[in-house]
């Protein structure tokens, strides 16, 4: 059984590595506008979507989705039991939407997330991203899409992971990446929101 001090240090570890601002780090090694300056100011991989460099929002989903895998990856390799592996994914999700490096002010959690997810079920990972895909594709709302994930992964979990504890940790992270997207909510309500492929200033 995993100690209290053991799930200190896999928390704090997930957290360090959540922290890593893979928006900010990319835009610029390809020597893009800090994505916190333009669209809606969100470091993440939808908008460097918007500086126009599909590399870099490509490299930048992929670095985030790896931290939320890498931390319970890690964990599992030293010999970790499964809670505290869940804590350190539920940690490096927690470190990217509020990492210390961006005065905890970081993305919206949905590529961390999906790697989070991926660390406790390929399964559960490719149906969520099959919603959030599927979503994007009838809408053009990434927002929306994400929105929609989320809500949908707990169950997901419950599904493909029954009786396992999986599923409060995965509801955890979805309700703090729904709260997140308060602001999305009102633009959609509205008539507001920004549409993927397009330029908001």
């Amino acid at each position: 059984m995993d100690s209290t001090l053991n799930l200190l240090i896999y928390a704090v570890l997930g957290y360090l590595l959540g922290s890593v601002p893979f928006a900010v780090i990319v835009s610029r090694a390809f020597r893009l506008a800090d994505p916190r300056s333009f669209g809606s100011g969100n470091p993440g991989a939808t908008n460097v979507l918007r500086s126009g460099s599909k590399a870099a929002a490509a490299l930048t989903l992929i670095g985030d989705a790896a931290k939320g895998w890498l931390a319970m990856f890690l964990a599992a390799k030293v010999g970790a039991g499964a809670t505290a592996i869940a804590v350190a994914g539920l940690a490096a999700f927690l470190g990217h939407v509020f990492p210390f490096t961006l005065g905890f002010r970081g993305g919206k959690g949905v590529a961390t997330a999906l790697g989070v997810l991926l660390g406790f079920s390929a399964a559960v990972a490719g149906l969520t991203a099959a919603v959030w895909f599927g979503v994007v594709v009838l809408t053009r709302y990434s927002s929306l899409a994400a929105l929609a994930a989320a809500a949908a992964a707990p169950f997901l979990t419950a599904w493909l992971l029954p009786g396992t504890g999986t599923t409060v940790v995965v509801a955890m992270m979805c309700a703090v990446l729904i709260y997140r997207h308060k602001s999305n909510i009102r633009n959609l309500l509205a008539g507001t929101e920004s549409r993927v492929g397009g330029k908001k200033r």
